[in-house]
């Protein structure tokens, strides 16, 4: 019986490659479903071993919204991703500090369930240069080759590592460096406890961290 999981769309690609990863190393198969919880919940609760999410607080907040799903003894926080700006290619408006988001003519993208408000309120003026909002990761990644007016994007580095070719990421401070950790649980009736149980060892491997490394993660 393979394995069910179900989750957003920042971690989907390292969470797939160590599905297959683990197919291979455990003989037990594991397919994973990206979408925002309202696009899988039914087949999460009819069939779901296992949910991540893409921050502590998705976790949490997914928990609010679906009580009885997840068993809350089971959540694993994973890797933890860097936040920082990502900007164009060779940084074309000299973004180099949240400060630069204010700047009259910049254009901000802003990701809903990415939460970054309060970095937004950092400086003046970045909420008035949002220039397009969407809901999430995936859509802003899928915006950001077509809609090249915009300048910047408070996001993870993972983003930026799957859009190299057209963007530079920019970091913060050492201090004020961000990192969000991505969590992972299994399900209150899930099928297969024993092999979610694995998958959940599997992840916490070096084999594990070298494909999230890859992909942007810590």
């Amino acid at each position: 019986m393979p394995l069910h999981i179900f989750g957003p769309g920042g971690p989907y690609t390292p969470m797939m490659e160590c599905a297959h990863a683990f197919q291979e190393t455990v003989g037990i198969e594991a397919v994973v479903t990206m979408g925002t919880p309202g696009q899988w919940i039914d087949r999460a609760r009819e069939s779901g071993d296992l949910i991540y999410g893409g921050a502590e607080y998705m976790m949490s907040d997914f928990v609010a919204a679906y009580p009885g799903i997840v068993d809350e003894t089971t959540v694993t926080n994973l890797y933890t991703r860097e936040v920082g700006i990502i900007v164009r290619k060779g940084n074309p408006a000299g973004i180099s500090a949240l400060t630069d988001l204010g700047r009259k003519g910049i254009r901000v993208l802003n990701v809903e369930l990415e939460k970054m408000e309060a970095l937004q309120d950092k400086a003046a003026g970045i909420r008035e240069n949002i220039s397009l909002s969407v809901l999430t990761g995936k859509e802003a990644f899928e915006a950001w080759p077509l809609e090249t007016q915009i300048d910047a994007w408070i996001t993870y580095r993972s983003w930026h590592v799957k859009l190299k070719d057209s963007s530079d990421f920019v970091r913060f401070p050492q201090d004020d460096r961000l990192f969000r950790a991505t969590p992972v649980a299994i399900t209150v009736s899930s099928k297969s406890r024993g092999g979610a149980e694995a998958f959940i060892g599997f992840l916490k491997s070096d084999r594990a961290r070298g494909i999230f490394q890859k992909w942007g993660w810590e």
